[in-house]
């Protein structure tokens, strides 16, 4: 055996395996994973709390409108569908402390409510941030885009709703509307 050579061919394939793993060690930021992305809008000043809905969203297209029409859904939607939990959750917990027997009716209208709500354009809803990114290689835009609402604000547009709806009869209004005081009064305490 002859050992230079083994010492040489040791060495090769040590240089070999550090030239291989010194681009990872480049930097603390990639992972196996990839490199962390920091995205804009992120952070407890764009989530919801318990005075504000939140919602964030992304788009990306090659026309710049495209892209801020996409990343404005993808930000309504995700209030929709918080709006929608935080309902589901509060009429769930009227079923359970009722025995009213038509409490699951009154739900079922309730989320009917909280879908008509948010399919139609509110008032209160403010954009807090929207920012655009342009890759020069691809030309394709990115944009990006924060809303929020009061909760106070959702819930009075959405007991406002519920008096002018004619889908809704007299005693299920009255349950919505005693719903959505006392769904106001803890926005209003919790936010003092």
């Amino acid at each position: 055996m002859n050992t230079p050579r083994l010492f040489r061919s040791a060495g090769l394939l040590l240089m070999a395996a550090l030239l291989m793993a010194a681009p990872a060690c480049k930097s603390g930021k990639s992972t196996t994973a990839g490199t962390k992305v920091k995205q804009p809008f992120t952070g407890g000043k764009y989530e919801s709390d318990n005075r504000w809905f939140r919602g964030t969203g992304q788009g990306a297209s090659v026309k710049q409108n495209i892209a801020r029409s996409k990343a404005d859904l993808d930000a309504k939607n995700q209030l929709a569908g918080q709006v929608g939990t935080n309902m589901r959750a509060v009429t769930d917990q009227y079923l359970g402390e009722t025995g009213n027997a038509n409490a699951a009716d009154v739900a079922d209208k309730f989320q009917t409510l909280v879908r008509e709500v948010m399919s139609t354009e509110l008032a209160d809803l403010r954009k807090i941030g929207e920012e655009f990114y342009l890759n020069e290689e691809t030309g394709q835009y990115t944009a990006y885009v924060a809303y929020e609402i009061k909760k106070n604000a959702m819930f009075r547009f959405m007991k406002k709703q519920a008096r002018t709806s004619d889908k809704i009869d007299d005693l299920t209004r009255q349950k919505i509307e005693e719903i959505l005081d006392e769904e106001i009064r803890k926005t209003e305490e919790e936010g003092e």
